[in-house]
């Protein structure tokens, strides 16, 4: 059971408007504080969009999430897990980018999850574009390929933009198949959709063995179905999944830099992450919010509560699958 110094503040005691915002009110526990050793799972912000093409914003999701995120209980009420009680959780802050340089920046993040990586805590991330995942995946990913399901309304399997660029948030997951980071044949891609310039993204994933979802046979055949599909896919090896918020349909998460119309609704966008259960996680981010387009918040919230839901599969994950029974005080709290 986890330490309850690992527990978020409660609306009971602090009302949720009070205090300063960490994801889901944990603690906040920075790489040099001695307690890293005792947090399993460690939820990051990466402020940084500078392999944004078009609709700049994603930079300032981290800080708005946080906030939208004071808003989340203690209790799933789908699935009922009590993600506090499986493993102790701490928000472990941001990584420090640096908006001029792409590389350096990306060298940044890989170097913050490597020591995320060699503490051995889990890690959930709340970007920032695309790009984002790519380090990432260069610090989780060292000594073997992932397994990785992906939703999004875009592949990002580009191989460069503007003349031979190859560093933007369309082409992150080109990269880590060329790096070796990602096993093709073990990847996932639920939710493709939009208008295109060519198929050049959708030949790559042929020709490696990605498996590309479209929204059309995503609508036709529906959630359990894929999930189950995209499960098989990715096997009991280690998986990691990542998930734009332009997965989203624009009606329901409005405040992203490239919208696609015709994808999931709100609920749609929670029950895809539920049927990640069962996989062997070892990380997850959710990407490409941008406070900017979305003056109401209402994008942010629904992202935080996407994180929560994912964080509910990985607690689940670090536990060995096993859900902690909550007392009748938790309850109480949980309702608050």
């Amino acid at each position: 059971m986890a330490n309850n110094d690992f527990h978020p503040i409660s609306g009971v005691d602090l009302p949720r408007f009070a205090g300063i915002a960490t994801f889901m009110r944990l603690p906040h526990i920075a790489l040099d504080n001695p307690r890293l050793s005792e947090v399993e799972i460690g939820i990051i912000g990466v402020p940084w969009d500078g392999g944004t093409t078009n609709r700049p914003g994603p930079r300032h999701a981290p800080r708005q999430l946080r906030d939208q995120s004071t808003m989340v209980r203690f209790q799933n009420g789908a699935t009922r897990v009590r993600p506090y009680d499986l493993a102790r959780c701490a928000d472990l802050g941001d990584v420090g980018p640096n908006p001029a340089d792409v590389a350096d920046s990306m060298r940044r993040i890989t170097d913050f999850y490597q020591q995320v990586r060699a503490s051995g805590i889990v890690p959930l991330t709340a970007g920032g574009d695309h790009l984002c995942s790519l380090p990432i995946l260069r610090a989780l990913a060292s000594e073997r390929p992932l397994g990785m399901v992906h939703f999004d309304s875009h592949t990002d399997l580009f191989h460069s933009y503007f003349g031979g660029f190859k560093y933007t948030h369309g082409t992150p997951f080109r990269r880590a198949v060329e790096e070796g980071l990602l096993d093709p044949k073990r990847v996932c891609m639920i939710g493709i959709r939009g208008p295109a310039y060519d198929f050049e993204d959708r030949d790559f994933a042929d020709a490696v063995g990605i498996r590309v979802i479209p929204i059309e046979e995503f609508h036709k055949r529906g959630v359990d179905d894929v999930m189950e599909e995209a499960r098989a896919i990715a096997g009991t090896g280690e998986t990691y999944c990542s998930y734009d918020i332009d997965f989203i349909d624009p009606a329901f998460a409005p405040g992203t830099g490239t919208p696609e119309v015709g994808g999931p609704n709100s609920y749609q966008a929670l029950q895809v992450v539920r049927g990640l259960r069962g996989l062997n996680l070892v990380g997850a981010d959710v990407v490409e919010v941008s406070p900017p387009l979305d003056p109401a918040g209402a994008t942010a919230f629904l992202g935080a509560t996407v994180l929560f839901e994912l964080l509910c599969v990985l607690a689940e994950c670090v536990s060995g699958g096993k859900q902690a029974v909550g007392m009748a005080a938790s309850v109480r709290q949980s309702n608050s």
